[in-house]
């Protein structure tokens, strides 16, 4: 496959997880997670947790396409989302994978590293790599890019908030890596 026919609102299916494309209907459940300061507490948009901040936030997903909604496979409830952003077809291809988060119900086991490894696969099918844009002093965020295996790159990335300029640094996994051995 080549970039250009990479499925950016796939649906996936994982021992624990589900992930398939964000639709307006699911504003409810996924405000009731992001609804959580705690969730958004190192984030560079640290105030997501507010209605309105979230709502652009979801409109945004839904006008870029690319967004997933996860779901606990056991009980059925939605705990989070992510996205597939930026496709590039230079050298070989590249995507974003990211604007992630998760219920912290769902924080410090498995989940995310399924996530991660879901997309992952279906990304690297069609690209060569993988990239993850953090927020730099998100330290939860980047503690588990690295605990799956991102390798932090020397680009910085600086976007402009409400609040002002964020940098973020950007990880990428490529598709060796990822063949090389499992996300832990």
């Amino acid at each position: 496959m080549s970039p250009a026919e990479l499925d950016r609102q796939p649906t996936l299916t994982g021992e624990r997880l589900l992930l398939r494309p964000l639709r307006a209907d699911d504003w409810d459940a996924l405000y009731a997670v992001a609804a959580d300061p705690l969730i958004w507490e190192q984030h560079p948009a640290s105030d997501r947790w507010q209605e309105p901040v979230f709502r652009a936030y979801f409109e945004d997903a839904l006008a870029q396409g690319g967004a997933l909604v996860v779901i606990d496979r056991a009980s059925g409830a939605v705990i989070g989302s992510s996205r597939f952003q930026n496709l590039d077809p230079v050298d070989g291809g590249s995507v974003e994978i990211g604007w992630t988060f998760l219920a912290r119900s769902h924080w410090g086991g498995a989940c995310n590293a399924e996530l991660k490894r879901l997309m992952l696969a279906h990304a690297l099918a069609s690209v060569e790599r993988a990239v993850f844009r953090v927020g730099e002093g998100n330290r939860r965020s980047r503690g588990a890019m690295e605990k799956i295996g991102g390798r932090l790159t020397d680009r910085i990335d600086i976007t402009q908030l409400p609040a002002g300029p964020a940098r973020h640094v950007i990880y990428e996994i490529d598709r060796a890596a990822f063949a090389a051995g499992p996300l832990a």
